[in-house]
């Protein structure tokens, strides 16, 4: 999740009822472990598993944005934001009842600087820096308010590059921030969803299980672990599968310049192995959706949206 969602929203049934039932479903979540109940995701009873969708930015117009979801036929989204408000609340309701489409999730970042490398990027890039980190805090905060005056089941954003050493006073810090906000989440009925990356597979199990609640998941950007070079997602879904609650379809090559990432590219075109991914996820019971993302803008990003739709379609029926 970079600036492609912003790009999509300019280039291009959720409801009170869902809240309510993620609320009771948080009560009878209490006491149980965090890796059972990280597979009784939010959202999800009744409807069709692996569903597409689009993460998409929602900038001032939801209205605008949802069209085109709908018009690419795809029957869910995950709502980026920038800021939040009680119109911008409205309008995003009013707008998923009109289209007939779910929102499985918040899609929160910042505020402040981030920057997608491997220089820059752990010193600016989610609740790791210690700068930027009470902003951050607060920011997920006011995503969970707004999203529970939509009815939207989740909030998810990227962590940083979270440390390899649980002994780091660093890593320490930042696991008390993730639970301060996964907490919040619990408060309001909602998820909390980690966005892979920066951090290896193991390395963001460790600190689900040291934050220790049992509202928390994981947005398994398949892409995302290739950019990075953090682990093949074919073999990353056997650690993060129990926790996994969203995906994002999206594909990439791996790094060979050691202070950028990788390079995203359009889905099938890619290293990551999508036949391998779906069919372990029919395997796992995977009950959610399945989020496409492309980080470019223009036509040419719209045209990779549809390729992507179709090259899915075909796996998942």
């Amino acid at each position: 999740m970079q600036s492609s969602v912003v790009a999509l929203a300019v280039g291009f049934g959720s409801g009170r009822e869902s809240l309510i039932a993620g609320v009771k479903k948080a009560e009878s979540m209490r006491g149980s472990s965090t890796t059972e109940s990280s597979q009784k995701a939010f959202g999800n009873d009744g409807k069709k598993p692996l569903r597409l969708g689009l993460i998409i930015g929602m900038g001032k117009d939801p209205d605008a944005a949802l069209a085109k979801v709908h018009e690419l036929g795809l029957p869910t989204c995950q709502a980026y934001f920038e800021e939040f408000s009680r119109e911008l609340a409205e309008k995003l309701t009013k707008a998923l009842l009109k289209y007939g489409i779910e929102a499985t999730s918040v899609v929160v970042g910042g505020p402040g600087k981030e920057v997608w490398d491997f220089y820059e990027g752990p010193l600016t890039i989610g609740l790791v820096p210690r700068e930027t980190r009470a902003a951050r805090v607060a920011h997920i905060k006011k995503a969970s308010e707004f999203a529970k005056e939509c009815g939207v089941a989740a909030v998810q954003t990227h962590c940083g590059f979270i440390p390899e050493n649980p002994n780091e006073e660093l890593y320490k810090e930042t696991v008390a921030a993730m639970r301060e906000v996964a907490e919040y989440c619990r408060r309001n009925g909602q998820n909390f969803r980690y966005e892979t990356g920066q951090e290896t597979p193991i390395t963001l199990v460790r600190a689900i299980r040291d934050v220790g609640l049992d509202n928390q998941g994981v947005n398994f950007d398949l892409a995302n672990l290739i950019l990075y070079g953090k682990a093949n997602p074919v073999d990353a879904i056997e650690i993060l599968g129990p926790y996994v609650q969203g995906i994002h379809a999206k594909d990439g090559l791996w790094p060979t310049n050691p202070k950028d990432l990788g390079e995203e590219v359009a889905i099938g075109k890619g290293k990551v192995d999508f036949a391998r991914i779906i069919a372990r996820l029919k395997e796992m019971k995977y009950p959610g959706a399945v989020t496409i993302e492309r980080e470019i803008s223009g036509a040419q990003q719209m045209a990779d949206v549809r390729g992507a739709k179709e090259y899915l379609e075909k796996l998942i029926d």
